[in-house]
């Protein structure tokens, strides 16, 4: 069922902000609960990880309210990224199809900056991200149904 969600980034303190949020809706983290960096299988053409950031978050999803969850991971300057205001959240849309994806991806990304083609990913999803031509940041993470 396609769905939209809020993707958040933090500094290195998701964990601490995704845990203060759990106990302010009274939820859950979703199934698959905090995953951390050291669970990604090494991607060919990218440099080992830093020791340093293998605990940090690379996801994790908690429902909120009215079906929609917040997201996030830490996004560390150590990894290339800059956490300020601005560039800390994305809508997150996750389309039913991945013909549906590609459609809206192609189509909202028209004169904005793509920071990563849609691909399939190692999570088993189709998966990219842009800002777009007035400044908004979108991410599409789409597992079709087989």
């Amino acid at each position: 069922m396609a769905s939209v969600s809020t993707y958040l980034n933090f500094p290195g303190n998701t964990e601490a902000a995704f845990n203060f949020y759990k106990s302010v809706f009274g939820t859950e983290f979703s199934s698959d609960g905090i995953v951390r960096f050291s669970s990604v299988p090494p991607q060919e053409g990218t440099p080992p990880m830093a020791e340093a950031d293998l605990n940090l978050v690379m996801h994790v999803a908690l429902p909120i309210v009215g079906g929609h969850s917040i997201m996030g991971t830490d996004a560390t300057e150590s990894m290339g990224f800059k956490v300020q205001f601005g560039n800390n959240s994305y809508i997150c849309l996750s389309p039913d199809t991945k013909a549906e994806t590609k459609r809206l991806f192609d189509a909202l990304s028209v004169g904005g900056k793509v920071e990563m083609e849609l691909q399939e990913m190692f999570w088993g999803s189709l998966f990219g991200s842009f800002t777009d031509q007035f400044g908004v940041q979108w991410m599409f993470d789409c597992v079709e149904p087989t």
